[in-house]
């Protein structure tokens, strides 16, 4: 069976960037949810509703899962940049990788408020779209800080813990 990585963390920590990365380096298919969010449902939301809003990230969830399972099938690896914000969500996958003999790897990334904060201000602006899928606001942000709940010890005993805070973007070499 191939690899499966979970990269959570808060907004603006660098998520995309370093699933693409390491993507590259296992030669791992990457799923990232902003941009399958912003195709399927961005034009339906009318405003910054939690339920609503995670209520399709599910519906995204179980469609990725349905590739990420082929390709675990054929040996392949699969890195997952789907927020993970809630831990019931990581161990939704985390369950369904042990189903199939796959131990997962969560890799947590971390920064301080004020960094990401920053960071995702650049985004906005720049616009590349290799990491820019719509523009994140401060709202926003705030909005998903509370929600989102970091992994334990124990989620982490098969991961990383990844402080983005010393990283300068772009990243050229993760």
């Amino acid at each position: 069976m191939g690899r499966m990585i979970f990269v959570c963390g808060p907004t603006g920590v660098g998520k995309t960037t370093y699933s693409t990365s390491i993507s590259k380096k296992i030669e791992g298919i990457r799923f990232s949810i902003d941009p399958w969010m912003q195709t399927h449902y961005a034009k339906d939301m009318k405003s910054l509703d939690y339920e609503w809003m995670i209520e399709r990230v599910n519906r995204c969830y179980e469609q990725i899962w349905d590739f990420s399972k082929q390709i675990l099938a054929l040996d392949g690896n699969v890195v997952l940049d789907l927020g993970f914000t809630e831990k019931s969500q990581r161990d939704v996958f985390s369950d369904r990788g042990i189903a199939l003999g796959i131990t997962s790897e969560v890799h947590f990334l971390d920064a301080p408020l004020e960094t990401r904060k920053m960071r995702v201000e650049k985004r906005n602006s720049a616009k590349d779209p290799k990491v820019y899928a719509f523009e994140v606001t401060e709202f926003m942000i705030d909005f998903m800080e509370s929600r989102f709940k970091a992994p334990d010890d124990e989620e982490l005993k098969s991961g990383l813990k990844i402080d983005t805070s010393l990283w300068s973007l772009p990243i050229a070499d993760i």
